[in-house]
């Protein structure tokens, strides 16, 4: 009897994916707490592509998208500097990515690829490419996976920093363990059809919110028509 009964919890506690069609994750206010975090059973990548929409009014820098391992706090990281230039940091070595417009206070989505075999990374911002970078080759992403949003991870799932922090909205995350192609990544950008994450999928997220971080209708000013 106390065996089913602990089976019983254990299934109610356990973590159940959530469809997030048309809701966002606000972050309200500057903390070293407030994050979400996402788990994967993936744990080795030599592939990704990282796609998603934020709406900040942040003028200095801040975390976009931070993935860690036991090994590495960095073994991909998507961070917005003060001078708006874009870090895009893999396996703990970073290239920067200059001329994306990071408008106030409107909704931007942004899309990174990078393979392992030959190195290269590139930024994606409303619909734009950069130019593809060396970044980091010949080793992959390994070991247990920990991502986070709304915090960028100096240690694995913490060492968080207010100054670090996003304060604002996100929504439609995915995340694929292959690059994917132009038009994809357009069609992402446009939000026309598209094949979602297989690591992860804003359909089908699981996820824990920790502190402050609510699951709002997502806020678009052309969902909002004159009768």
């Amino acid at each position: 009897m106390a065996l089913v009964l602990l089976l019983v919890m254990l299934t109610a506690c356990a973590a159940v994916p959530q469809d997030l069609s048309g809701k966002m994750f606000t972050f309200p206010e500057a903390t070293n707490t407030a994050h979400v975090r996402i788990t994967t059973s993936r744990q080795e990548l030599s592939a990704v592509t990282v796609c998603l929409r934020f709406l900040t009014d942040l003028r200095r820098g801040y975390s976009i998208f931070s993935l860690a391992t036991p090994s590495s706090a960095n073994d991909l990281l998507i961070f917005k500097l003060e001078n708006g230039v874009t870090e895009f940091i893999i396996r703990n070595k970073l290239a920067e990515f200059v001329g994306q417009e990071y408008g106030l206070n409107v909704w931007h989505s942004i899309c990174t690829t990078w393979d392992s075999a030959s190195g290269l990374g590139q930024v994606w911002f409303d619909g734009n490419p950069s130019s593809r970078k060396l970044i980091s080759s010949g080793t992959n992403i390994k070991g247990s996976i920990l991502i986070v949003l709304g915090q960028e991870q100096d240690s694995h799932g913490g060492a968080f920093d207010t100054n670090q922090c996003f304060v604002g909205m996100m929504s439609d995350v995915h995340m694929w363990d292959y690059t994917l192609s132009p038009c994809e990544i357009q069609n992402y950008m446009s939000d026309l059809s598209f094949t979602p994450g297989n690591v992860l999928n804003w359909k089908a997220l699981d996820f824990q919110i920790k502190g402050r971080v609510l699951t709002e209708d997502k806020q678009k000013a052309d969902h909002c028509k004159k009768k």
